[in-house]
């Protein structure tokens, strides 16, 4: 699915959100997330990605936003989650990602988008959606 992304929406016991910081492009913070894989759904790409740039197990709860981006032709998702493990601390991968923690969504780090601000709001404003039905295999009706 190289043309859907998605990231995830989370806060710990504070009320702050957590975010990483990419090692490459622009060096900005983000929400945790990325791409999603072949046969993945976007609700699974948040939470693979949150374990994968900050060690941490979560569970998605619902949809906050979704969003289309002409420029590069791309869908993406941001899903509230959970931590399963609430006093787990998250760690960033190194690869990917230097540094990762939680902030006030009222003194958020810099580098940052305003797109990934627009995402933050929309997430503390209530947005709320469903998280998609999952379709089986088509049975065919004769």
């Amino acid at each position: 699915m190289q043309n859907v992304g998605a990231a995830a929406f989370i806060v710990d016991s504070e009320g702050r959100v957590l975010l990483v910081k990419h090692t490459y492009g622009r060096l900005n913070w983000e929400l945790p997330g990325g791409i999603g894989e072949v046969d993945e759904s976007p609700c699974e790409t948040a939470v693979r990605e949150v374990k994968e740039e900050t060690g941490l197990t979560v569970v998605a709860q619902h949809m906050t936003g979704y969003y289309y981006a002409p420029e590069n032709d791309k869908l993406h998702f941001v899903y509230r989650c959970r931590q399963t493990e609430e006093e787990a601390l998250p760690r960033p991968d190194l690869g990917e990602i230097s540094e990762c923690g939680f902030w006030p969504v009222n003194a958020l780090p810099r580098p940052m988008s305003d797109w990934t601000v627009q995402r933050i709001q929309d997430a503390v404003n209530g947005n709320t959606f469903a998280l998609p039905t999952v379709i089986g295999p088509r049975v065919w009706l004769e």
